[in-house]
């Protein structure tokens, strides 16, 4: 590969970059905003937000480098450590249960 090309492609990642980072707190800014306006039949609108948080997180976490299975690994390890550790969320509702149960399902 070129210098020239070698120097676009960083360009471009980096510009890429800063937009994901750009998505992802708007993404965040606009789920707080739901919040605080209690917005009435807003459970599709949190949906789409979420949906967007964690398709935009999974999209950042690859362009610096990480794959989307290390990154589910991940999200199975501290799980599994959360359920390991009582963490209340489990302790109270067994979301950290439901949600390893969901990531073997989808195996």
């Amino acid at each position: 590969m070129s210098t020239n090309k070698k120097s676009i492609d960083i360009t471009r990642n980096v510009k890429i970059i800063e937009w994901l980072k750009s998505e992802l707190l708007t993404a965040i800014a606009s789920l707080y905003e739901i919040f605080v306006k209690g917005v009435q039949n807003s459970q599709e609108v949190v949906l789409d937000i979420i949906s967007n948080i964690i398709l935009v997180t999974y999209l950042l976490g690859k362009r610096l480098g990480l794959s989307f299975e290390s990154i589910d690994a991940k999200i199975e390890d501290k799980a599994k450590l959360g359920m390991i550790e009582e963490h209340n969320i489990e302790k109270w509702y067994g979301d950290l249960g439901n949600l390893l149960q969901h990531f073997k399902s989808r195996r």
